[in-house]
């Protein structure tokens, strides 16, 4: 569909050339290397063999050794082998037997070759889809097979003295930055795809910005996420993405900023850039649905029909979809708890707790006093218990007392150490500079933006 002129684009995507890391005040200069002029007479000279042996110098200035030791001419390189080659591209039901069998080897050769060293033994983990290439050299004898899993990984076997030696072969991909940026006009999905975005990324943002933004409720018309990430490419082609090294979210009018920072110890997480983490130790929801039934202490029972308290949030979901624990605690309860039917009820720390009733099924390795991790599987969707239909009962509470999960203030997570300060700022200030600069050519290209006028 063709775009009209008087409607700017709301996606952007562009590659980014990314600032050079600062550089240590006290960094190693580097040293100039220059060749000694062997005509100066200040110059020590090398002992030489006696007169009687030297020819006089050339008009060269070269020195030549007496014909008693005629220098002997360099022995050609020896020539490299032919290798003949067979190749075929396995298909679903092959086997490894199948495909010796094709190039004309037998079962003895596939298993002295299954047997051999290194990792010669993968070579009987096959996928449909792969390519494998057999060998041989003039006399028919196998010495080479080459396994590619894909464009990145190749399995190596070679035949050395007798036996085969398998190893494993990996390229790596270039790595290019690209930015883009979209307004959300339908859903956060819908704009990326428009975006370039693939679906990956898509959840990473959603997964980035979900501690402080309800993706199914909080989303308004006009909101737009600007995103840096990594593309992969391998001989000119783009063949894939990498991590999101920085991402913005505008949501009714608010940004919130997630950097990439690995830190001292090697653990990799998202900050804001003032070095507070962008996770919470809590998820805002333990799952991707809709809300059928919010926190309301006045609500009337669907069933009883009378004004019974609502102490939780109801999200609808099929019957099987997996729910996760929305912080790390310790299983205080596992199993059949009344009108909640299937239920688990999680401690976390001294005074906060949350329960997650009406499963279909708990997960069998969630028993009482299990530790359990954020986002970790506890249980699935069902309908058990006094309810209407399939869905999730999700409760949080403080000191025993009711909260809506939705709106609390939700505990943040460790920040940066004020002793990482400065690495953290100097490894993140050129992500914030091309994700800031790249929003703001964004901005320019679509000029002004119009007010509102709709109330």
């Amino acid at each position: 569909m063709a775009i009209g002129p008087e409607e700017p684009e709301k996606t952007t995507r562009t590659t980014v050339a990314l600032a050079p890391p600062e550089r240590a005040a006290n960094a190693t200069a580097p040293v100039a290397v220059s060749t000694p002029d062997t005509t100066d007479s200040a110059q020590t000279q090398p002992t030489l063999p006696s007169a009687a042996k030297i020819k006089p110098a050339n008009p060269a200035g070269r020195v030549s050794i007496a014909e008693s030791s005629p220098e002997k001419p360099e022995a050609a390189p020896p020539a490299t082998p032919k290798i003949n080659w067979q190749a075929f591209e396995i298909e679903s039901g092959d086997s490894l037997s199948s495909l010796f069998q094709k190039a004309g080897f037998s079962d003895a050769l596939m298993l002295s070759v299954v047997n051999g060293e290194g990792k010669a033994g993968n070579i009987e983990r096959l996928y449909a889809g792969e390519t494998i290439r057999f060998g041989t050299d003039a006399n028919g004898d196998l010495t080479t097979i080459r396994l590619k899993r894909d464009r990145l990984e190749s399995l190596v076997i070679d035949r050395k003295d007798g036996s085969f030696y398998g190893s494993v072969e990996t390229r790596e991909p270039d790595i290019q930055t690209e930015f883009a940026t979209a307004e959300i006009d339908g859903s956060l999905y819908l704009a990326a795809r428009e975006a370039g975005l693939n679906d990956r990324l898509t959840m990473e943002i959603a997964g980035l910005f979900g501690w402080e933004i309800d993706f199914v409720y909080d989303i308004r018309r006009g909101d737009r996420f600007e995103v840096l990430y990594e593309t992969k490419h391998l001989d000119g082609e783009r063949i894939g993405t990498g991590d999101i090294l920085a991402a913005s979210f505008i949501n009714q009018g608010e940004r919130i900023t997630a950097l990439r920072y690995t830190d001292q110890d090697g653990d990799t997480d998202y900050y804001t850039p003032d070095g507070r983490s962008i996770k919470k130790e809590f998820l805002r929801t333990p799952i991707n649905a809709r809300v059928s039934s919010p926190f309301n202490l006045q609500r009337r029972h669907p069933v009883l029909g009378t004004v019974r308290p609502h102490e939780g949030t109801d999200y609808a979901a099929a019957v099987g979809t997996p729910i996760k624990a929305s912080g790390d605690g310790r299983v205080r309860f596992s199993g059949w708890k009344g009108g909640y039917g299937r239920t688990v009820v999680i401690q976390h720390g001294d005074n906060i707790s949350t329960l997650y009733a009406h499963m279909s099924r708990i997960k069998s390795n969630i028993g009482r006093g299990t530790r359990v991790e954020q986002g970790e599987i506890i249980g699935y969707v069902g309908a058990s218990g006094m309810v209407t239909g399939a869905h999730l009962h999700y409760e949080y509470r403080i000191n025993g007392a009711p909260r809506n999960s939705r709106t609390v203030s939700l505990p943040e997570a460790k920040p940066v150490p004020d002793s990482e300060m400065p690495a953290f700022r100097a490894s993140t200030r050129p992500l914030l500079a091309a994700l800031r600069q790249e929003e703001g050519e964004h901005q320019l290209a679509l000029g002004p933006r119009a007010t509102d006028n709709d109330g």
